[in-house]
């Protein structure tokens, strides 16, 4: 007679009394005793840094692995499922740092290298519990007991051979990418560990005056957000459509260009400058100027350093004169 079900199901306790079954039985590992000696289904699995904490990507994607391993298991495979652990890259090593107080290389090499490393394998494992108890409730059939991890010495000559037998094979090439890269570690990063520590950051700008070369004392002002590009520069860019005030500076006696919304970020009262005139953009078309720095001037003569007209210049922010380089 077959037991008549509750009214009501519980069923994450359901779920708890089927893995401490799973568990008193050992049936994942009598599993793999049982499928021994057939065709072996070999299955990647990709480790997480072991100094953070599991989150919905990592349950999503592990249920995901769990389905496509116990398909192959059903379909008479021998499958190993070990779990490992990633512990290469700044996510240790920023732990670390922020525990010891740590700066830069320097302070690295104060403590020693040795004694470095002794502090990252320290806590490479601090949240292994919380991981397995987590991937354990999920109910992912893996081996924690015969894990691996990155930091083993095998693990990192089979990652180098591999390598070395891809780039035997011609199946390596050199390229050019543009990446994050960290000033205090001296490295490219990865996106996840660029993320690690993003934070907005006021970034410095800057009012840029350029002299005009057919006009004594008269500079047009652009402005920049990105102060490094300026030895670059090659040539400016003006709306046609905007109108453009001539200032005189009652301190320098000098002449400048700019929109007349900008004056307010240049000078912090009125009575520093005085406005002599105005100009149409389209008039600016063509002017030449000297640039900040002389790296590229024997461009001059194929048409760089002058004044260019484009209509995706806005008045939103800047002078209305815009900065181009490269």
């Amino acid at each position: 007679m077959r037991e008549k079900l509750p009214e009501t199901i519980n069923f994450p306790k359901e779920e708890e009394k089927l893995i401490e079954f799973w568990t008193e039985n050992d049936v994942f590992q009598n599993s793999l005793r049982l499928s021994k000696g057939r065709p072996r289904f070999s299955f990647y699995d990709g480790p997480p840094f072991a100094t953070g904490l599991p989150h919905y990507g990592h349950i999503l994607a592990g249920t995901i692995k769990d389905v496509v391993t116990r398909y192959a298991h059903q379909s008479g495979f021998y499958v190993e499922r070990r779990f490992g652990w990633d512990t290469h890259g700044l996510p240790v090593e920023i732990e670390v740092e922020k525990a010891l107080g740590i700066k830069g290389p320097e302070d690295v090499a104060k403590m020693g290298i040795d004694n470095y490393n002794k502090e990252c394998r320290s806590i490479v494992m601090k949240y292994s519990g919380e991981w397995e108890r987590v991937v354990g409730r999920m109910g992912r059939w893996i081996d924690f007991k015969n894990d691996y991890k990155t930091l083993y010495p095998w693990y990192m000559e089979s990652i180098w051979w591999i390598f070395k037998e891809m780039y035997n094979k011609g199946l390596v090439y050199q390229g050019v990418k543009v990446m994050p890269f960290s000033t205090g570690c001296n490295t490219p990063l990865s996106n996840f560990e660029s993320g690690l520590n993003y934070r907005e950051v006021i970034d410095p700008a800057v009012f840029v005056a350029f002299p005009l070369k057919d006009e004594e004392g008269v500079s047009l002002v652009a402005w920049t957000t990105t102060p490094w590009t300026l030895p670059s520069n090659l040539a400016l860019c003006c709306n046609p459509n905007f109108e453009y005030v001539l200032v005189k500076d009652n301190v320098s006696k000098k002449t400048y260009i700019m929109l007349e919304s900008a004056l307010s970020q240049v000078y912090k009262s009125d009575d520093l400058y005085e406005v002599v005139g105005k100009r149409m953009g389209s008039e600016l078309k063509g002017k030449r100027y000297e640039p900040p720095f002389d790296y590229f001037e024997h461009l001059r003569a194929k048409g760089a350093f002058q004044v260019l007209n484009d209509t995706y210049v806005t008045a939103e922010t800047g002078t209305g004169i815009v900065h181009q380089l490269l």
